[in-house]
């Protein structure tokens, strides 16, 4: 089979929760948890960086091994422990909260094996290098878990072993795609001013022999990175040929990851009959402000010069541009969507809409290692912390925009559309399902949180904040809402026409811009994030829906006693819970 390439992201890692799944009373569950334990524990060995950031420390002066014959060894071992897993467990026997971890166990087994069987970061993507050599220590040194003196004897192990695994990427990077590797060459500043500057400021406070061995082999580590940085631009990227899409493999991808009950071809003509009926509720609400903002245009003449598609485009976009210009400033963005969340606090609260969670979500500026093409990254606690802090990282304006550029962006994100990406993409946005996830004593569930419902449930919450009166019954933020929920179908559109189809750049940028109304350095930059985070820019709508069905259930239930609110709490009291299953629970009342 074609060998296709996947960014392997430490945000799966990085959004888990707390505590580790507590011994139960019931035998086969004991049986599957000491099953589970032994997997895990070798998932760590082979991933000992990410092992850290969860909160696992047995390998924290260990380095992932990316030789053939350990990457061999591990995929030898899921077949392994897959028929352990289905011959040492009955799961006719297990308790229905454990057969879930047991459904997720498996799917996480899946998708191991599919990234060593089709995706293969360690050998088509260069990112997965990039944030080896940086997590690996600043995860180690920048956590307070211990005594600095130990973290830094264990920071030497894995400082000694980073000259080898620099050496194995020249190796065994063959020809990713393009933007991989200029993403990669992007990033690897961060990394060199990390072990230049910033790495010394972390021992801070160890003991002198500590930190003398310490610089010894920083001494070997920043001159291994400079000659990495050469090999990234000079060798690896005029080979970067790589195919981009990952055709049949994405749908295994989404089966792995989506965990929905709506068919795809279904969800396929849902997105379909949305654009339309967006687009012309988008026109209706357009025509009074038109009328107001155009006086000396004749609205019914047009009719005659037009099609009714091309009218529906003036009437919309003539309003957009109205309304685009207020908007945050580039020095203010940050404090924007500081006050943006406190506002869309003060209005859940007081209108009673959801309970939230008491855990504070703090708001900082994105580091540049992170920064691809996301604009937002939300991390919570390790999944075996005790504690932790929830964070929200904003990127910031990539380096190469014009002032034109960021002064466009900015129209996009006006005062408008970004309270429902605020709420979308920050708060209460995931960060509520990933608090209540923190409370639920599954490890898995806060490994593996559902994406479809981190993303999927704040897309039903914007128009409740409408209809509830948030922005004063303003129509400008009710297009701006039908904005953002057309942008949202369109993204599930270019996800599977980019992987599973053809489609083009040019002709994502035209479906982005002229059909959903959105600028060409907004397009742009989604469709890099399409290219370098495959699968996720699905999740929303296909979450949307998902919760759309089971709320018209959940209200044939209830019948007049179903309440909005009610249902909400129910949604997500169970946290990011596989969304197949939290039908199940709502609908059943379990």
């Amino acid at each position: 089979m074609r060998k296709i390439f996947f960014f392997i992201s430490l945000a799966l890692f990085l959004l888990a929760g707390l505590i580790w799944l507590p011994a139960q009373q019931n035998p086969e569950d004991a049986k599957f948890l000491k099953t589970l334990n032994t997997y895990l524990d070798d998932m760590w060995k082979f991933y000992p960086t990410m092992a850290t950031l969860v909160g696992y420390y047995k390998y924290n002066d260990k380095l992932e091994d990316m030789s053939e014959s350990n990457i061999d060894r591990r995929h030898d071992s899921l077949d392994n422990y897959r028929q352990l897993f289905m011959a040492k467990i009955d799961r006719s026997k297990l308790s229905p909260e454990v057969d879930i971890d047991f459904d997720i166990v498996l799917d996480s087994l899946d998708y191991e094996v599919l990234k060593h069987e089709n995706l293969l970061p360690w050998e088509y993507n260069p990112i997965f290098y990039n944030e080896l050599f940086y997590f690996s220590l600043q995860g180690l040194l920048g956590k307070e878990f211990a005594d600095i003196n130990t973290r830094l004897k264990a920071g030497i192990e894995r400082a000694k072993l980073l000259p080898k695994l620099i050496q194995q990427a020249k190796n065994n990077l063959k020809t990713p795609p393009q933007l991989f590797t200029e993403t990669a060459i992007k990033q690897f500043p961060a990394i060199l001013d990390f072990y230049r500057q910033e790495v010394s400021k972390l021992i801070e406070g160890a003991s002198a022999d500590l930190k003398s061995r310490f610089q010894t082999e920083l001494a070997k580590i920043i001159p291994a990175l400079e000659d990495y940085q050469r090999f990234l631009q000079n060798d690896l990227l005029p080979r970067s040929t790589g195919n981009f899409r990952l055709g049949e493999v994405h749908s295994k991808l989404l089966r792995i990851t989506l965990q929905n009950t709506i068919p795809i071809d279904e969800l396929i003509a849902r997105s379909r009959a949305d654009y339309s009926n967006l687009r012309r509720e988008m026109a209706i609400v357009s025509i009074p402000f038109y009328r107001i903002m155009y006086p000396h245009i004749n609205m019914e003449q047009l009719s005659t010069q037009y099609t009714e598609e091309q009218v529906r485009n003036l009437f919309i976009r003539g309003v957009l541009d109205k309304i685009k210009v207020d908007h945050p400033t580039p020095e203010n963005f940050m404090e924007t969507i500081n006050n943006g969340i406190n506002t869309l606090k003060d209005h859940i609260v007081k209108n009673n809409l959801i309970i939230l969670p008491s855990e504070p979500l703090a708001i900082r500026p994105m580091p540049a290692i992170r920064q691809m093409a996301n604009l937002v990254r939300l991390s919570g606690p390790g999944a075996y912390e005790k504690a932790g802090a929830f964070v929200a990282e904003i990127a910031s304006f990539p380096s190469e925009w014009t002032p034109e550029q960021i002064g466009s962006f900015l129209e996009d994100y006006n005062n408008y559309f970004l309270y429902f990406w605020i709420n979308s993409n920050i708060f209460p946005g995931p960060f509520v399902p990933l608090a209540f996830t923190q409370q639920n004593p599954s490890l898995l569930r806060k490994l593996y949180p559902n994406q479809p419902l981190l993303k999927g449930w704040p897309v039903y919450l914007n128009e409740m904040l409408v209809t509830s009166g948030f922005g004063n019954y303003d129509l400008k933020m009710r297009i701006n809402e039908l904005k953002y929920l057309l942008q949202i179908v369109i993204d599930f559109q270019l996800e599977l026409n980019i992987h599973q189809g053809g489609m083009t750049k040019e002709q994502a940028i035209d479906l982005m811009t002229r059909g959903g109304f959105q600028s060409t350095v907004e397009a742009e930059r989604k469709w890099n994030q399409i290219i370098l985070n495959p699968g996720e820019a699905i999740y929303a709508y296909i979450g949307y829906q998902e919760i759309l069905d089971i709320e018209k259930e959940y209200r044939k239930i209830k019948g007049e006693a179903f309440s909005q609110k009610e249902f909400l709490n129910e949604l997500l009291k169970y946290g990011a819970l596989p969304i197949r299953h939290l039908r199940t629970k709502i609908l059943k009342g379990t």
